[in-house]
């Protein structure tokens, strides 16, 4: 072995030690930061409930407190910073409960959901899918987990737990007032491949564009093809810059059977076929293949993040289709 090489081996060694150390050294302190935050919202939270009213505490005493431990200890312990202890203590008032791989700014989010089960929720996923603080914004403003068709909880994942209606594309920074073409679209997607797949959700991964089916008689070209490793199976995308049609949803079909007899492993599962389309009939959905077909779907999407009440709006649109469907199945 030359001097090189051997060099090369010890400054891969070494640095897999630093950068191990320094992650743990992260970790461990991260920890502690929030040990301590969760501590001093006990504590204020505590001495709030032992009689003294929200607004005098708010106004008197919270203000004191902060001037003099901003004169003890530096910045940081400010009447705002305060009081997003006492929010963090009284979001998750069991220490265990918190997730220690999130950072404070994660938690001063997630802090801001009026809903326990919400917050919960945007603490798994922000793990589970690495999401920095940024994409934990991004994600509660979109409204991310409402937006999944199905939010129970099973020890077996299903597809309605991964897919989304509508799914929100604003990260391309397309203009919406001129028509686009699918395949504009679709180089877009790939081009923002990072944002596309945080917003497919957890356990995507990328295969393929227009990946090339042959079959005896024909040729065929599947737009996006992904991977998920929670489902175990393929996910086909099937790009529509209009309304959804029977075509679309008979070609679907015929692609997500393709791929079963062609691509598809021993050991993966069925596979999924997603249309991407901007509106939908519910007449066409309900008397089509997709309202007995567990493996397609048709979402809508948005070139860009819809104001609150129209995102409410197309959630509940779907929400209410998706349980109607599930109580007529049961």
């Amino acid at each position: 072995m030359g001097g090189l090489e051997k060099s090369s081996i010890l400054f891969k060694q070494i640095t897999e030690i630093v950068t191990h150390s320094r992650q743990k050294a992260y970790q461990n302190s991260n920890a502690i930061l929030l040990q301590m935050y969760w501590q001093i919202g006990h504590i204020i939270i505590e001495d709030e409930q032992h009689g003294n009213a929200k607004a005098a505490y708010g106004k008197a005493v919270l203000k004191n407190l902060a001037q003099q431990l901003t004169v003890e200890f530096g910045k940081g312990f400010d009447e705002r910073n305060l009081n997003n202890m006492r929010a963090f203590y009284n979001a998750f008032p069991i220490w265990n409960a918190v997730r220690t791989e999130l950072s404070w700014t994660h938690y001063r989010i997630i802090c801001r959901l009026d809903a326990e089960n919400l917050r919960n929720q945007y603490v798994i996923h922000a793990v589970e899918a690495g999401w920095d603080t940024r994409t934990l914004q991004r994600n509660i403003t979109s409204q991310y987990i409402g937006r999944v068709l199905d939010t129970s909880k099973q020890e077996t994942p299903r597809a309605q737990q991964l897919v989304k209606d509508p799914y929100i594309f604003e990260f391309l920074g397309l203009p919406m007032e001129t028509k686009i073409s699918e395949n504009k679209i679709e180089t877009a997607l790939i081009n923002h491949l990072q944002q596309f797949l945080m917003e497919l959700g957890k356990g995507f991964a990328f295969v393929a564009r227009q990946q090339h089916i042959v079959t005896d008689t024909s040729d065929f070209f599947i737009d996006l093809v992904f991977y998920n490793y929670y489902l175990k199976c393929f996910v086909l995308i099937d790009l529509k810059t209009d309304e959804l049609t029977h075509g679309a949803i008979g070609q679907m079909d015929m692609y997500v059977r393709m791929y079963n007899d062609l691509k598809k492993g021993e050991d993966d599962n069925p596979t999924i076929g997603i249309i991407l389309c901007t509106e939908k009939d519910e007449t066409i959905v309900k008397y089509s293949i997709l309202a007995e077909n567990e493996q397609l779907f048709a979402s809508k999407y948005r070139l860009y993040l819809p104001k609150e009440d129209e995102l409410k709006e197309l959630i509940e649109q779907d929400r209410i289709r998706f349980e109607l469907d599930n109580n007529l199945e049961e």
